[in-house]
């Protein structure tokens, strides 16, 4: 690993432990043991430190993404390994870093928009009409309509106004969320698949949690 990434990693392990604005540009040099000036060197200033932290994470949850959109055996599990998926990076994450991101580095938070409208709209609503054609998805839906509702319903949970920090988890609200887009959606069909995947989901949670 290069200066450059390493300068890149640190910064993103504090952001997710502790929020963007909370973190100072001397703070990430003393953790790296280097100069501020060396970081300096490759970065301009504290928002292209961001840009380029925004630009490794979204790089890596995109190749995640399709990873277990590959490994799903069905649009059904595919929404359960996503859940997973998030589960895992919520546990690492500050809830105010998208705040923060929103609030003080407007750049950054702009691809981080792009990623969402994008690439993260075109797999749910990709999910949604594979359920539509493998029949696990009521043939009635608007796929468009939907996806996007999704999309929303998922980020918002960032939002401290919607959920303040505190009153519940994040992968507590995730998962209901989840949960009641999906039983909204399925078909007897899926619905069998929902309460199969679920139940097994909530083993595995308590597994983990005995395992502490």
């Amino acid at each position: 690993m290069d200066q450059q990434e390493r300068i890149v990693s640190k910064a993103h392990e504090l952001f997710m432990r502790y929020g963007i604005r909370s973190v100072s540009m001397d703070e990430i040099a003393s953790n790296l043991g280097i100069s501020k000036k060396t970081i300096y060197q490759f970065f301009t200033d504290k928002d292209a430190l961001v840009e380029a932290v925004v630009n490794m994470e979204l790089s890596g949850s995109e190749d995640d993404c399709l990873k277990y959109i590959e490994n799903s055996e069905n649009p059904v599990h595919e929404f359960f390994m996503a859940l997973d998926m998030i589960r895992d990076m919520l546990r690492l994450m500050n809830p105010m870093l998208i705040y923060d991101m929103q609030k003080y580095h407007p750049s950054a938070f702009q691809k981080l928009n792009c990623y969402q409208n994008e690439f993260v709209y075109n797999q749910i609503e990709s999910n949604l009409s594979r359920g539509v054609a493998e029949e696990l998805y009521r043939a009635d839906i608007n796929v468009p309509i939907l996806a996007r509702f999704r999309l929303v319903s998922v980020f918002a949970l960032f939002n401290p106004d919607m959920f303040p920090t505190g009153k519940h988890t994040l992968d507590d609200i995730i998962r209901e969320i989840t949960m009641n887009f999906l039983y909204g959606i399925v078909t007897p069909k899926g619905q069998k698949l929902l309460n199969k995947y679920n139940q097994q989901r909530e083993k595995q949670i308590q597994h983990d949690e005995k395992g502490k």
